[in-house]
């Protein structure tokens, strides 16, 4: 049975999703409170959190960052009244996987649950998605692990996907739509996220120092691009069989994520 943390300081809110949950035949473990967020979750080890922002004491955002301090695999889902995209971005800066705004209808919750668990556990698959090594970078997709020199680089299960598919088509361009069903699923993706996403990945890249592995780039109106360092040359993969057969308009709203040119 998949295991979830519901963190909603809201009791009618917190008894109504959880008994919704429950019938969708989810095993929850409730919690009011920040404090109790935090306990439950290292007594329990969800499989995926849920996480209100409003809780009492030890509000979302620093149980967020405890959380991902402590693990940075397991899948966050952040439900909020706080539609600015100031909070938005802070969130996924924080390592969210996903941002719902309240109100919202409980069957998209329950989708974009189930599409977050699917890309947890089947979005690496060994014979199809293998280890990869490109001249000291190492992307093991089954420990969702990014090595390069010798030095772990923590990234999010979405972070990791998203430098995966790109270092896979190291110096090729690939698609915005294409990360979208990648990373996000047959749910599609949003644009902010995908740009929140990549520039939180950009700095951890550019945190390494030194000579880091690579820069990942944006091609206005079409998708994004990882090219090695400039003191190397660029390895040119083969792209998959389902880019070169991806024809983009310039004017593809999928694309509308690189159009913003970041």
């Amino acid at each position: 049975m998949i295991k979830i943390l519901l963190a909603e300081d809201d009791a009618e809110m917190l008894d109504l999703t959880a008994y919704v949950l429950r019938r969708e035949r989810f095993v929850v473990i409730e919690a009011s409170d920040g404090a109790m967020a935090l306990r439950r979750w290292k007594a329990d080890r969800p499989d995926l959190v849920v996480l209100d922002l409003g809780l009492p004491g030890v509000d979302g955002f620093e149980v967020l960052r405890k959380m991902r301090d402590d693990d940075e695999t397991t899948p966050v889902l952040v439900l909020t009244a706080r539609k600015d995209a100031q909070n938005i971005l802070r969130c996924f800066n924080l390592g969210t996987d996903d941002f719902l705004p309240k109100p919202f209808e409980f069957r998209e919750l329950v989708a974009r649950m189930r599409a977050i668990l699917r890309r947890a556990r089947v979005s690496v698959k060994a014979d199809s998605e293998p280890r990869l090594e490109i001249d000291g970078l190492s992307l093991d997709p089954e420990a969702y692990e990014v090595i390069w020199r010798d030095k772990w680089v923590r990234l999010t299960p979405t972070e990791f996907r998203i430098l995966y598919l790109l270092a896979t088509n190291t110096g090729h361009v690939v698609p915005a739509s294409r990360l979208y069903t990648y990373v996000w699923g047959s749910e599609g993706g949003d644009a902010n996220a995908l740009r929140s996403h990549i520039s939180h990945l950009r700095r951890k890249l550019e945190e390494i120092g030194g000579e880091g592995p690579g820069q990942i780039t944006s091609v206005p109106a079409v998708g994004y691009v990882f090219r090695r360092s400039p003191a190397r040359p660029d390895l040119h993969l083969a792209p998959s069989p389902e880019l070169t057969s991806l024809n983009i308009a310039p004017g593809d709203p999928a694309s509308s994520a690189a159009a913003a040119g970041v």
